[in-house]
């Protein structure tokens, strides 16, 4: 895998991707244009699970409608402003059983999510799930 980011002026940088997708990083204040870099590794994280969980799920033949995967992290105080802790909500809608949620999540997070693997060297990762039929 091979991925570059270059420098277009001020904060700003485009990251490309080898399979030519592209992604704006604004390393500014206000993040006006794009997402900050530990912004983006979040929702890489939401990302990585969204796709295990719905995988799992239709693996099953779970009626799922969809699925909101929400981070809220902390961060250190000093650089490196490392995630310290995350939590992430699944808001999962259709006639999904409360087991097959649970068990789809926990392989995504115990098993499958390269993202959250790596992330759980430096924080803390738990969940709660949110069924809606």
């Amino acid at each position: 895998m091979i991925a570059s980011v270059e420098w277009s002026e001020g904060m700003f940088y485009d990251g490309k991707s080898q399979s030519g997708h592209i992604l704006h990083f604004d390393a500014s204040a206000d993040h006006h244009t794009g997402m900050s870099p530990m912004e983006a590794v979040l929702t890489a994280l939401c990302g990585c699970t969204s796709m295990d969980v719905v995988s799992i799920l239709q693996k099953k033949r779970e009626p799922l409608t969809s699925l909101t995967v929400t981070a809220d992290a902390e961060q250190a105080a000093e650089p490196p402003r490392v995630f310290t802790r995350i939590h992430l909500t699944y808001r999962i809608h259709g006639s999904v059983s409360r087991k097959a949620a649970e068990d789809a999540v926990a392989l995504s997070k115990n098993k499958y999510c390269s993202v959250s693997k790596m992330l759980e060297k430096s924080a803390a990762i738990d969940y709660s799930i949110e069924l809606d039929a």
